[in-house]
């Protein structure tokens, strides 16, 4: 009677292991095309995000203009190597009609803040606290920078870590 209550407490498991293991694969199915990142070529999705003074950025309000839109951490080496030379090519862009837009993704006012002081940040750093921008964007690893055009089109998608001299070549291109 023992043997037969263990053998059926064990296919009852390897049952219910089953059915999440068919649950889970339906929902990935499913929800899959919204989690796939967007390409070149697509229009940047809009998105309004708030700085840390508090201004609120609608992407869309930079039509017209070139946006360089990275997304980092406070707690990512390469992003926090790439910052000074995005700052010093911000400065020489930004009257040129390109923009710097950084989403950081997740992270406290305080940390952020911190951060952008340590490094003298010029450019307006917008917090992505519940991370729908990120979502939006399929973005999963940091950094990451999406070239946005004039027209609002995504150019290029650049993964991982850029010298300045990269970053001045690739705000050329999409300068007005």
């Amino acid at each position: 009677m023992q043997k037969k209550k263990n053998r059926l407490l064990m296919r009852s498991a390897i049952l219910v292991i089953l059915l999440l293991a068919v649950g889970y694969t339906l929902y990935a199915a499913t929800t899959k095309e919204s989690r796939e990142a967007i390409k070149a070529g697509q229009v940047a999705p809009d998105f309004v995000l708030t700085d840390l003074g508090g201004e609120s950025h609608k992407l869309s309000d930079y039509q017209g203009q070139g946006v360089f839109l990275n997304f980092w951490g406070t707690y990512c080496p390469p992003c926090e190597k790439e910052m000074p030379a995005m700052n010093s090519q911000y400065n020489v862009y930004k009257d040129q009609g390109v923009q710097i837009l950084a989403v950081n993704v997740g992270e406290s006012d305080y940390q952020v803040k911190k951060f952008v002081d340590k490094y003298k940040l010029d450019f307006p750093v917008l917090i992505d606290k519940e991370e729908d921008v990120k979502q939006a964007y399929g973005v999963f690893d940091l950094p990451v920078t999406f070239l946005i055009n004039p027209d609002g089109e995504i150019e290029r998608i650049l993964k991982g870590e850029l010298s300045e001299q990269t970053i001045s070549e690739h705000m050329e291109k999409i300068k007005p």
